[in-house]
């Protein structure tokens, strides 16, 4: 299949013996940069998702088709392989089958389906969780919706910080029983968590959002986490580069006179012009 020597990629990672980090991703350039600069993974989290194609806040606006249209971007520009944030899978187990369907032939190395009752219910400022069974079930409808079997389902879980770590233990062990590939865990705070969560289970585990004194790479390595998140700084200093531009611009700063600007070798790059030349030479005609 044409994606499968990115999961095999993914699954490589998974089953190493080190821990990685991989580059926030959310639009055809910022995948390219992460390539091009030799991050084995990307991660399209669903907090990116929806402020690059809404520019809305993380509260469940984006749907499916935005996320894996997305995703196809990103997959027709560059050969990253990408772990997706499919948050609750749209839906309930039945829509989970067709994210995995969707986000599959879009391209996604692999995707995580969490256990968060999404969209946030009325009249609830909390965060809540749906059931354990529920959980479960979406694990095991994502797995049955597979056409590829290199695709990775991570099951993943916020309960450390919503109910507990025993009860981000108990639903990790139930969907390591379902078979998903790897556990991605959410609101661990301390080392002591982390180790009760490595010694519960045996599956590659994912961190994401992890306080200071989980930011040591061997220590991690050791705990079995394969991929530990460094949050969504490229879109930030993207919003902040875009908003000095624009103010500078409005008021009154010459074009020539910005500052930041990438040279033009760096956009040329990225926009892969040298490869566009080659096949206008060699399609239409033209010089290069």
């Amino acid at each position: 299949m044409a994606f499968r020597s990115r999961r095999e990629k993914l699954r490589s990672i998974l089953s190493g013996s080190a821990c990685v980090h991989p580059g926030s991703v959310y639009d055809a350039i910022s995948i390219r940069i992460a390539e091009d600069l030799g991050f084995p993974l990307g991660m399209f989290g669903g907090s990116v998702a929806s402020l690059a194609v809404l520019g809305d806040p993380d509260v469940t606006l984006i749907t499916l088709t935005e996320l894996a249209e997305q995703m196809r971007r990103m997959s027709r520009a560059a050969s990253l392989p990408v772990l997706v944030d499919a948050d609750h899978g749209y839906g309930n187990a039945l829509n989970v089958r067709r994210t995995v369907e969707e986000l599959e032939t879009a391209g996604a190395a692999g995707l995580t389906i969490e256990d968060t009752l999404l969209p946030a219910a009325f009249g609830e400022a909390k965060a809540q969780l749906i059931s354990l069974e529920e959980g479960a079930g979406k694990m095991k409808a994502a797995l049955d919706a597979r056409g590829d079997s290199s695709l990775v389902i991570m099951g993943r879980t916020g309960a450390a910080s919503i109910t507990s770590i025993d009860d981000a233990i108990r639903r990790a062990r139930a969907y390591e029983a379902v078979g998903v590939d790897g556990l991605f865990f959410t609101g661990i705070k301390s080392r002591a968590e982390l180790e009760a969560v490595a010694v519960a289970t045996r599956l590659p585990i994912v961190l994401g959002g992890a306080p200071d004194e989980l930011s040591a790479i061997d220590y991690l390595t050791g705990q079995r986490v394969r991929i530990a998140l460094q949050g969504h700084a490229p879109i930030a200093a993207a919003t902040q580069a875009i908003y000095d531009v624009q103010k500078a611009l409005r008021e009154g700063t010459p074009p020539k006179a910005l500052k930041g600007l990438p040279p033009a070798e760096l956009s040329n790059r990225v926009m892969r012009e040298a490869e566009v030349k080659a096949r206008s030479a060699d399609l239409l005609g033209l010089k290069k």
